[in-house]
């Protein structure tokens, strides 16, 4: 159990509250139906798989940096708790678990899924060359509605992209947040960072005005499916927390970064996906 702990630890497992209910909004929205439970499973296993192979991918790359930054020293690899070898071991069943699930999902799929997998490849890389790199983020978390929708649907549409895009600019804007204290061990070892970058107060309006972004792109969506009352007022409990996020850190005040990032993200995901969860059901809707 100490092992599991430990490879648990290492892809913070518990972030996973951050994206999986919006590979479920992307599934039950597909259709506007409850998704089939077989396909609800095997999208979670992707999901698990991917993002299992993404963080321990992340980790094996950034060994030396998280070595270096005395918020990550204590991380398992940088520690010697878990060899490289066995980290990377690790990430490689992930991406076996992940195509398994992909291949029991819509045949699509089996020609996509190499589009999901190169960003999780890339990510890590970009904070050494380019502030870019809490978008490339965003765009890793941002897929998986996008997938979700596809692994339903079979099929490709616009609709989706705009969960992706609203998903993309929330998490780049929580990430810029995160991004913050680490501004000075960025600038010391060259790291790229929007904090690093242009500094903090600046940061701090970038993330609002994504999170403006995020929010305009959801209630455009509700807009172009026609979705009922439901699905807004989680839009609008899903801004009032985003604005309360926001209110929570100043740029002379850092102490409550961690509640803005742990505690508040993980409530807006699960929010959002309840309230599209009740406005499908309350349709009426069968199972897909």
């Amino acid at each position: 159990m100490g092992k599991v702990r430990i490879y648990l630890e290492m892809i913070k497992f518990e972030h996973s509250v951050f994206a999986l209910p919006f590979a479920y909004f992307g599934a039950f929205l597909s259709e506007k139906k409850v998704p089939n439970p077989a396909a609800l499973i095997w999208i979670t296993v992707a999901m698990v798989g991917a993002r299992s192979f993404a963080m321990a991918l992340n980790r094996i790359i950034d060994i030396e940096i998280d070595r270096r930054n005395p918020r990550t020293a204590d991380r398992a690899l940088p520690k010697g708790l878990l060899s490289t070898r066995k980290a990377l071991l690790f990430s490689l069943i992930s991406l076996g678990g992940f195509l398994l699930a992909v291949y029991n999902l819509s045949p699509i799929c089996r020609y996509l899924w190499p589009i999901v997998v190169v960003p999780f490849v890339i990510y890590p890389y970009t904070k050494r060359f380019t502030w870019f790199s809490h978008f490339v983020l965003g765009l890793c978390l941002g897929m998986a509605p996008v997938g979700a929708w596809v692994a339903i649907t079979n099929s490709i549409s616009a609709d989706p992209f705009l969960i992706g895009a609203a998903v993309l600019s929330w998490v780049a804007g929580f990430d810029i947040l995160y991004a913050i204290q680490d501004i000075n061990f960025d600038l010391r070892h060259k790291l790229y960072s929007i904090p690093a970058m242009f500094g903090i107060r600046t940061s701090l309006a970038i993330t609002r005005l994504l999170h403006l972004t995020s929010i305009a792109l959801l209630v455009w969506l509700g807009i172009r499916l026609n979705l009922g009352l439901f699905y807004f007022i989680g839009i609008l409990v899903t801004a009032f927390l985003l604005a309360y996020e926001n209110s929570l850190i100043k740029p002379d005040d850092l102490s409550r970064l961690n509640v803005a990032f742990f505690t508040v993200n993980g409530i807006i995901s699960v929010v959002m996906f309840f309230f599209v969860v009740v406005d499908v059901v309350s349709r009426g809707k069968g199972i897909a």
